[in-house]
C-alpha cells in the first residue's frame, strides 16, 4: 500500500493511493479509523485495520489524485530525522575529497531538522543568499512502524512500517564552516520527502532498489542499495542500542556519489533548477530551486 498526506478543498488529511495509483482515499473513506496525520495511524493501527486499508483500496471510491495536493506523508515526525553520512564507498571518497578526512571506522550518524518536511513538486526556498552551494542527496527513508530499544539486526524487519524517496538538501558552505553537519543540513524545507509512504510487505527485505538523481533532466546519481556500506539491518540495530526508535521515526539511508560536490569544479543548485529523486518501487520525487 502507499499512503499519502493530501489537500483536497482545503482540508488536510491522511489517505491511500488507489491500487491503479489515480486516486486517493482518506483513511476514514477506507475504514482504518478517525487518525488525524499517518503518524498517529503509524503508531495505533493494527493488521485488521491495515487489512481493511488494502481491500478499500482496490475498490472505486476517493478522488482522482491529480485533484488533490500531495505533502510529504509525515510533515513532521515525532523527532528530527535520523541520517547516515557517507554509507557508499563512492561517496565516501567524493566527500573527503571536498572537505577533508571523515572517520568512518563505523557509521556516521547526524541529526536533521524537520521543519517541516518538504512534499513532492515542491518549489523550495534554496537559501542561496546564504550559502550559494546548495547540493542534493538522493536517499532510500526508512519508517519506523513498531518502536523498540536494542533491537537485534534479525528482527530489524519487523520495526519497519514502510520506505519512502529522500532528498537531504545541504548547504555545503555552511556544513563545512561549522565543523559538524546539522546546520548546513537543516535550514527550513532541506528535509524533502515523498511521494508516498510505501509499506514494508510491497518491498523485498532487505530492499535491493535502484536509486537515482536528475537535476534538468540530467543523471547526476545512480547507484543501487546492495551497496551500502552499513545495511538496513545493521542501522536499526546500532541506532537501537540505548536510544529508543518510536514509530514514525524516519532514518535516511545515506546517498551515493555523484553529489554537486563531487565534481569538478563543483556543480552546485541554482535557482530554477529542477531535481528528481527517484527509487525503484518506491516513487519519483521533484522539487524546484527558488
Amino acid at each position: 500500500m502507499r499512503f499519502v498526506t493530501f489537500q483536497y478543498a482545503g482540508v488536510t488529511c491522511p489517505g491511500v493511493l488507489s491500487r491503479d495509483g489515480e486516486r486517493v482515499l482518506s483513511l476514514d473513506e477506507a475504514g482504518v479509523g478517525p487518525y488525524a496525520t499517518l503518524l498517529d495511524m503509524i503508531a495505533a493501527a493494527g493488521p485488521d485495520q491495515l487489512a481493511r486499508t488494502l481491500a478499500a483500496s482496490e475498490t472505486s471510491g476517493g478522488v482522482p489524485l491529480a485533484e488533490v495536493r500531495l505533502l510529504a506523508p509525515i510533515p513532521r515526525p515525532p523527532h528530527d530525522i535520523l541520517c547516515v553520512g557517507v554509507n557508499y564507498r563512492a561517496h565516501l571518497e567524493e566527500s573527503e575529497s571536498a572537505m577533508g578526512e571523515i572517520p568512518h571506522q563505523s557509521s556516521v550518524y547526524f541529526s536533521k531538522r524537520a521543519n517541516p518536511v518538504t512534499g513532492p513538486d515542491e518549489v523550495l526556498d534554496g537559501h542561496l543568499e546564504l550559502d550559494s552551494n546548495l547540493d542534493y542527496e538522493v536517499e532510500l527513508a526508512v519508517v519506523i512502524g513498531k518502536g523498540g530499544r536494542d533491537i537485534p539486526p534479525d528482527r530489524a524487519a519487523e520495526h519497519i512500517f514502510g520506505y519512502s524517496v529522500f532528498n537531504d538538501l545541504s548547504a555545503r558552505a555552511l556544513q563545512k564552516r561549522h565543523n559538524q553537519w546539522y546546520r548546513g543540513k537543516s535550514l527550513d524545507g532541506f528535509a524533502v520527502m515523498g511521494p508516498a509512504l510505501v509499506t514494508a510487505d510491497e518491498i523485498p527485505f532487505p530492499p535491493l532498489l535502484t536509486l537515482e538523481s536528475r537535476v534538468n533532466g540530467e543523471v547526476r546519481q545512480h547507484s543501487n542499495t546492495r551497496l551500502y556500506l552499513s545495511d538496513i539491518p545493521h542501522l536499526i540495530a546500532e541506532l537501537s542500542q540505548g536510544m529508543t526508535l518510536e514509530p514514525g521515526d524516519i532514518i535516511a539511508t545515506g546517498t551515493p556519489s555523484g553529489v554537486g560536490m563531487g565534481f569538478t569544479p563543483p556543480r552546485w543548485l541554482k535557482s530554477g533548477d529542477v531535481v528528481e529523486c527517484e527509487i525503484q518501487g518506491v516513487g519519483l520525487l521533484k522539487t524546484t530551486v527558488r
